[in-house]
């Protein structure tokens, strides 16, 4: 996501300067409801997982440099803005992230193992593997304070 802010107009870079965004579950929670889970699951994971402030410019903690910190599936508002403006600059935001340009694609052979920094990349798992099995272990180090 370095890259992705890089690569971003001066202009936009100024529109995002200091700006949080409240980062969610909710584009999860509409998924869900989607498939007749019950309203009672809902707020019980809200209450387990509240929502959080994040910075949409992050700066790494070891390297120092800035990266984009928003992404489709848990960011749903900038603070301080009108909807319909946040909306439109997350969705320009989105569409940056997501550029062939600032992606690593990852070609899994029998034993692979794949390490990424969550503070300055986003993944995507493609659906590319069937009839293949995935098989992930998840392993997160508790992290510091986006800033």
């Amino acid at each position: 996501m370095y890259a992705a802010y890089d690569g971003l107009s001066d202009a936009i870079k100024q529109q995002i300067e200091g700006r949080t965004a409240v980062h969610g579950t909710e584009f999860f929670r509409r998924e869900l409801r989607l498939r007749g889970l019950p309203e009672e699951l809902f707020d019980e994971a809200r209450k387990r997982f509240p929502l959080a402030e994040h910075p949409v410019v992050r700066t790494h903690p070891e390297t120092g440099r800035r990266g984009l910190y928003v992404n489709r599936a848990f960011t749903e508002h900038i603070v301080g803005m009108e909807r319909a403006e946040s909306d439109a600059l997350l969705e320009h935001l989105y569409i940056q992230a997501k550029a062939p340009e600032y992606q690593c694609r990852f070609r899994w052979r029998q034993n692979s193992i794949a390490f990424w920094d969550n503070r300055a990349c986003q993944h995507y798992a493609v659906s590319d593997y069937w009839p293949q099995v995935r098989r992930v272990e998840r392993v997160t180090v508790v992290g510091d304070k986006p800033y």
